[in-house]
């Protein structure tokens, strides 16, 4: 009984790995691999060992890859070279990973020479089966850079731009990956700074241009005059969400926190602090009105902007009454707390609402 038993397991242990069970890339060994290859479907083969750090990069996109083709007529597997050094020789697996293809009812492999994203391995099978699986990719707020578009968006001197040259299959990026891009929404909202990113392993003319040599690789390109080489600096801060933001805020003037949110001080002018105060505490506020509007006609294009936040919270308070900056201090957190405003939109909000806090 409990050799029927064990021969059941072991039937069902190989229907699993044939199915690729959930998605994942099935585990083959010395005893279902050529229960899988050679057979009714084509597959592809991940050759690994544990300990490898070019392996552990591309687990994710490797398990994606085979979710996202388990409707399709094709496995997707993985053999722990390691633990099965025979299998691994005999296809001649002499390094770390190896990825080897088996045509539909066959097992003399074709060699694998794509990338390891997971856009490079849905291109390849699809290549190979015809098919269109794709992945849809959440929105990013990094841009992506290439040569069609580098110098137009890095070549805007009005602009902090800080940019990443990355490899689709270094582990240092993957694992830069997830701070990067909350780094590009913590600025979403600022027209003055752009998060972005360039392939450089594909795009290897702009990588050279910039003297990179390892990856990832950042450069900061100055929000000043001159040409893009000249404005270039190597980013040489700290690579955690909070040592990016305080590294863009100082570079660029801007007031973002981590969390995205902005500090208290964005916006704010302290002369105008100072006549907000005193605007509050005046019986005549139509002259200390006067007074601000006047000084702001003086001001240059981004202080101006600044000031005339402040003229027009008075014109409020003048024309509504001192509870008006309350009230719309309210409105602006509700806005704030809304999925369906704008990161620009929620930017301007913001900054409103810092200066009506001098009114306070």
């Amino acid at each position: 009984m409990a050799r029927v038993l064990a021969v059941v397991a072991a039937v069902a242990a190989v229907a699993g790995v044939a199915a690729g069970a959930g998605g994942a890339a099935p585990e083959l060994d010395d005893a279902t691999f050529y229960e899988v290859v050679g057979k009714d479907k084509p597959v592809l083969v991940k050759f690994y060992a544990p300990w490898c750090g070019h392996c552990k990069a591309m687990a994710a996109d490797y398990e994606a890859a085979a979710a996202a083709l388990s409707k399709v007529d094709v496995v997707i597997a993985s053999v722990d070279a390691d633990a099965h050094k025979s299998l691994a020789s005999a296809f001649g697996v002499k390094g770390f990973p190896t990825l080897k293809w088996f045509p539909k009812g066959s097992t003399t492999a074709e060699e694998y020479a794509g990338g390891r994203s997971l856009d490079d391995l849905l291109a390849f099978v699809n290549g190979k089966l015809g098919t269109h699986v794709r992945v849809p990719k959440p929105a990013s707020t990094v841009v992506d850079l290439d040569p069609s578009n580098f110098d137009a968006v890095v070549g805007d001197n009005s602009k902090t731009v800080l940019v990443e040259f990355f490899a689709p299959w270094c582990g240092h990026c993957k694992a830069l990956a997830p701070t990067y891009e909350k780094l590009g929404g913590v600025f979403a909202g600022e027209s003055s700074v752009v998060v972005a990113k360039v392939d450089a392993d594909k795009h290897r003319s702009l990588g050279e241009r910039f003297g990179v040599t390892g990856f990832p690789t950042l450069k900061v390109f100055h929000a000043i005059p001159g040409a893009i080489e000249d404005r270039v600096h190597d980013y040489q801060g700290g690579r955690d969400l909070a040592d990016f933001v305080t590294a863009l805020n100082d570079l660029a003037g801007t007031h973002r926190t981590p969390s995205g949110g902005l500090k208290d001080t964005a916006g704010r002018l302290p002369d105008f602090d100072d006549l907000a105060k005193e605007f509050t505490a005046a019986a005549d506020k139509a002259a200390v009105y006067a007074e601000a509007k006047e000084m702001a006609a003086g001001l240059t294009s981004d202080a101006a902007a600044k000031a005339d936040v402040y003229v027009k919270a008075m014109g409020k308070i003048l024309e509504k009454g001192a509870e008006w900056a309350a009230k719309e201090v309210a409105r602006l957190d509700g806005l704030l707390a809304s999925d369906s405003i704008s990161a620009a939109k929620k930017t301007d909000f913001a900054i409103r609402k810092n200066v009506l806090a001098t009114f306070a």
